[in-house]
């Protein structure tokens, strides 16, 4: 018993620095929306232009998603977890002096660059240390991640609004990322070279089942950068003040973190596909609503919208982690399926942004996310649990999957 509560401490403390790593992942990106228009009319970045604050960092989300295995085997997930939270810390500091279009673009590829490491490592951490409530923590980690998104979204349009200065609202940022930084030092177990397996990268790349999970997590998540890069915006053109779309996209955001986090505790089958779909339907009506009627019960839609996006997200992960019994292994996985999905989700803001100034509105943009649910839907009916191993070349490790799998 003695021994139990030291250890039942520890346990508890890292799961708050995977809380708090979380919620450093997001804000950056959602605080650009509600100050969108103070931004281009002081950098002169244009409609296309802001996409890039978005799309820049995606991009380098993907890339960087690629390097997940060789991180974890040679330079360690917990030596570039801190390195990159030190990034974090670094380029909210910088948006403080960031006075054109390119300089903000720079903050943001920076930005971007430590997230991606990050998020190319941590699933990893916590297949390893949780092995028994992988969903549970995975949930967290999804929920904090999407709050996260949900706080930069409020306080940054309120905190400039304070100041007098949309600088100031882009650079606070940098305080919960010192805190976190200070916690995975403080926490975060030690890498150990000996016994550390390493997964490869190019053997996982052969299996079609990889490139399939990339195509749903990239099309889902490309709802999500659209509808943060975008909401605020398309309220402020409808009347809207920065402070209320901003809170607008927050509610959104807290719907993510809630479902991100209760989903896998209540989604407790081995085949995640019904709830899956549920999601998947949830950004289907609320890309609907945004199209034909945005202002009848825009709270409700936007409610109905980030609970689709935010479920979905999490489940996808934890889909990905349950394909491999071994956490490095798994990690990769991850790794690779939020690569590929990254650089594909990088691309529908500034999609949306070309469709805007064809179109004169963002009517159209919601409508192709509209039908990129539906297609994630279809492509999920091939993802059974039945097929997890053998869709990696590995032998089944459940007695049913060989007939369930076979029907």
């Amino acid at each position: 018993m003695i021994a139990a509560a030291p250890a039942r401490a520890e346990r508890l403390v890292l799961l708050a620095a995977v809380a708090l790593v979380g919620l450093n992942l997001r804000p950056f990106i959602t605080g650009i929306g509600p100050l969108a228009t103070d931004i281009s009319a002081h950098t002169g970045l244009d409609l296309k232009g802001i996409s890039l604050l978005t799309l820049v960092p995606m991009l380098l989300m993907g890339i960087f998603a690629f390097a997940g295995p060789f991180l974890q085997s040679r330079i360690g997930a917990r030596r570039s977890t801190i390195a990159s939270l030190a990034v974090l810390v670094l380029g909210s500091f910088l948006r403080l002096f960031a006075g054109n279009g390119w300089q903000m673009v720079g903050t943001a590829a920076l930005l971007g660059l430590g997230v991606a490491v990050i998020q190319a490592v941590f699933p990893g951490i916590i297949k390893k240390q949780f092995p028994r409530h992988v969903g549970m923590v995975t949930g967290l980690y999804s929920a904090t991640l999407m709050g996260g998104g949900a706080l930069g979204a409020q306080a940054a349009p309120l905190i400039a609004a304070a100041a007098g200065n949309w600088h100031i609202g882009l650079a606070w940022m940098a305080v919960p990322a010192v805190l976190a930084l200070v916690l995975a030092v403080r926490c975060l177990p030690r890498d150990t070279a000996a016994g550390q397996k390493r997964a490869s990268a190019t053997a996982l790349l052969k299996r079609p089942r990889v490139w399939l999970l990339m195509a749903c997590f990239g099309l889902v998540n490309g709802g999500y950068s659209t509808a943060v890069a975008w909401l605020s915006p398309f309220y402020r053109e409808h009347g809207w003040s920065a402070a209320a779309s901003g809170s607008l996209l927050a509610i959104m955001a807290v719907c993510q973190a809630l479902a991100a986090l209760l989903l896998p505790i209540v989604a407790r089958s081995r085949d995640l596909r019904p709830w899956l779909w549920l999601t998947l339907a949830m950004q289907a009506a609320g890309f609907a609503a945004l199209a034909f009627s945005p202002e009848t019960a825009p709270v409700l839609w936007a409610a109905v919208l980030g609970a689709g996006l935010g479920g979905c997200f999490s489940l996808s992960m934890i889909v990905a982690l349950d394909h491999l019994p071994d956490p490095a292994e798994a990690g990769a996985l991850s790794a690779l399926m939020q690569g590929g999905g990254f650089l594909i989700t990088a691309l529908p803001p500034w999609i949306v942004a070309v469709l805007h100034d064809m179109t004169g509105g963002f009517t159209v943009g919601w409508l192709l996310h509209l039908v990129c649910a539906v297609v994630v839907a279809v492509l999920y009916w091939r993802v059974t649990p039945a097929s997890y191993a053998g869709s990696m070349g590995m032998p089944s490790a459940h007695p049913g999957d060989k007939a369930a799998a076979a029907g």
